[in-house]
């Protein structure tokens, strides 16, 4: 629905509060203004919960990648109910909800083993793929370098470059990938 067709719905509504039949019914004025204030709240309410429900919601699949390397523990496992989040290879810091953004003109994906790590690619280096986990609110999708992609209180990254075979290694963690991530633009 329209903003005109919304606008003229809450006229039509403050037209019949507002008309004799319920005026002349002896309620105190302050009831009748509450209701009418009421009303016209719960509309708008109403309405702006329904308009903000047609937002888009990102429907990409999370990536997964196959990895040449295995370790007994890895990201995701399970060690006594507890889940790992970071694994060798990784670099951990304490962020303090500070935010992450793109190092490159790139894509951003979710990651199919951590609910709260995500996969940053980028053609200007096509070998390699960059993890991020601990990020809460990610940006999924294109984006352009120095964009936010999301925050974190505690950033594991990781990088990974592709083999010839199609397959992925993790490789010491790039310092001027993280750095141009953490930059303050």
């Amino acid at each position: 629905m329209n903003m005109p067709g919304i606008a003229s719905i809450l006229n039509k509504l403050r037209q019949r509060v507002s008309s004799p039949g319920i005026s002349d019914q002896g309620y105190p004025n302050w009831l009748k203004r509450w209701l009418k204030v009421s009303l016209v709240a719960g509309v708008s309410l109403t309405v702006g919960y329904g308009l903000s429900s047609c937002r888009e919601h990102a429907t990409a699949a999370p990536r997964s990648i196959a990895i040449d390397q295995s370790w007994e523990m890895s990201l995701g496992s399970n060690v006594e109910g507890f889940r790992v989040i970071a694994g060798l290879g990784d670099v951990s810091l304490q962020l303090g909800g500070a935010s992450i953004r793109a190092p490159f003109a790139g894509e951003v994906q979710l990651a199919a083993e951590g609910h709260d790590c995500i996969f940053f690619s980028s053609p200007e280096v096509p070998a390699y793929l960059f993890r991020f986990c601990g990020v809460s609110r990610p940006r999924l999708g294109e984006v352009n370098a120095g964009q936010t992609v999301g925050r974190a209180k505690y950033l594991h990254f990781a990088t990974m470059r592709r083999q010839p075979e199609g397959t992925w290694t993790i490789v010491e963690p790039s310092t001027n990938v993280l750095e141009r991530s953490l930059e303050r633009y």
